[in-house]
This record gives structure tokens, sequence and C-alpha cells, in this order.
């Protein structure tokens, strides 16, 4: 897919990969960026940054996400691409018992990392099936794909948000509409920043600038792969879990003791 032309939504825009990827789209020509966010002055930031428009939306809220892909389709146009890039991470307050994360924390997490991407399908499948397809983005994280450790809540959500992602493609392939999940590990960003352990194992193999992470995008856009991986080792530590579930599963524990003793 090459944005160039299109109306192209990003959620989670007021910083970071968000506002890395309106930046970039329109650099690549989209017709009209729309940056929304929780935070509205950052969103509108990020807009006035794109000469584009910027709304608040808490995109864990079903009703938010359809009045806001409302207004953008009836004020703006139709959307191209949608890339609902939102995410938080929240880690166990009991370092001891991996599932002490409260229940408010869980749906928080829940709203916020997967049924966002629910929501604006459910809001865009049926616009996007009537005129001949669309595509989706879904950022999600290396998480998705491996885990995280020290967040079970992160790992977990993660984790259906690729499955999520792959039921859309399947379900509406033959729409013509088309999915992209970004799998990033380490990320310049205030998540990483603020992460109790400076970003932990996901930093371990380099942190990339949320720029390098748009370019990746831009290439994996236009190639229409499914997995778009700004760091490749992810692919090789896919493979050997899938190769060998209960070796990568004692990796990973070794991992966790070797950060959890100061690395």
């Amino acid at each position: 897919m090459n944005v160039s032309g299109k109306i192209v939504v990003v959620t989670g825009a007021a910083q970071g990969i968000g506002r890395a990827l309106a930046e970039r789209f329109h650099r690549e020509g989209a017709a009209h960026v729309v940056a929304a966010d929780l935070n509205e002055a950052g969103a509108k930031d990020t807009a006035r940054a794109v000469n584009g428009t910027g709304f608040r939306c808490d995109v864990s809220n079903s009703a938010e996400v359809a009045h806001f892909i409302d207004e953008v389709e009836t004020r703006i146009g139709p959307v191209g691409l949608m890339c609902s890039n939102a995410g938080i991470i929240a880690f166990e307050p009991d370092k001891q018992n991996i599932g002490s994360a409260p229940d408010e924390v869980w749906a928080r997490c829940m709203g916020v990392n997967v049924m966002a991407h629910v929501y604006a399908a459910r809001a865009l499948v049926p616009r996007m099936v009537a005129r001949g397809g669309g595509y989706f983005l879904h950022t999600v994280s290396a998480a998705g794909l491996l885990s995280q450790i020290g967040s079970a809540t992160y790992a977990t959500t993660k984790h259906a948000a690729i499955g999520f992602a792959e039921i859309l493609a399947i379900t509406h392939r033959d729409d013509g509409i088309k999915v992209s999940v970004l799998c990033p590990q380490g990320v310049d960003t205030d998540m990483l920043r603020t992460s109790p352990s400076g970003g932990g194992p996901a930093s371990a193999d380099g942190v990339l600038s949320a720029e390098q992470v748009a370019d990746a995008v831009v290439a994996g856009l236009d190639a229409e792969r499914f997995l778009i991986l700004p760091h490749p080792i992810v692919e090789t530590y896919f493979r050997n879990k899938l190769n060998n579930y209960d070796r990568w599963i004692g990796g990973m524990a070794k991992l966790r003791r070797s950060f959890a003793a100061g690395h």
C-alpha cells in the first residue's frame, strides 16, 4: 500500500511512534492525516505539524471511537489507512506474583491494547467493504509474538491483539481489506523510558528511534506484509519459540533471572 493520496488516521498520535507515523505519512503524500489521542492538546499539536486534523478520543470507549470515525468520514472523507497505535503498559505491583495486577488495570489494558482495535474495525469494516477495501495497521509489540517479562497484562493483551489482527485479515481478505501488525522491541518513547527496568529485555537488541520505526512501517506497508518487524531479530526469536516451545520458555525464564539479578 502506498499512502499517497489516502486519508490516514493515527491514534496515540500525541507523541512517540504515533507522532512519527503521522509525520512520515504526511511526507509520503497522504491526502490528510488525522491525529487522535486521549491527550487532545498533543493530538492537535501533531495535527498542526502535518497540516492535518486533531481529535480527542479514548480508544477504549466504543461509543467514542464510533463517533470519532463518523466525524472523520463525514468531515474529511473515507479512511484509507487506520493506524490503531495507542497502547499502555502496566507492571505487576508484586514482583513475586505475576497475577497481582488489580482488575481495573487488567480492564484498562484490555480496553486500550485489544478492544481499541475491535472498535476501529467495528466502525470501519462495513464502510471499507462497501467501497471495495481498506487497510488496518495495528501497533502491537514484539511482546505479542514473544512475551513481556514483568507484565502479564501487557504480554496477554498484546497476544490477544495479534489474534484479533489475524482473524480480521482472514475474514476480510476477500473484501479487499488488508492488515499489518507492527511489532517492535525497544523504541525510544516515554513507555520505555519510564519502565522500572529501563526497558529490560525489550531493549537488549538495541533501542530504535520512533522515526526508524516509521521507516520500517512505510516499507512494510509498501510490501503489504502482515508482520512488520523493525527489529529483524524478532523473527528469529519467534521461530525459536515455535521450533521448541519448552526450550524457549526455559530460555525466557533464564533471561528473567538475569534481569532480576541486575543483568
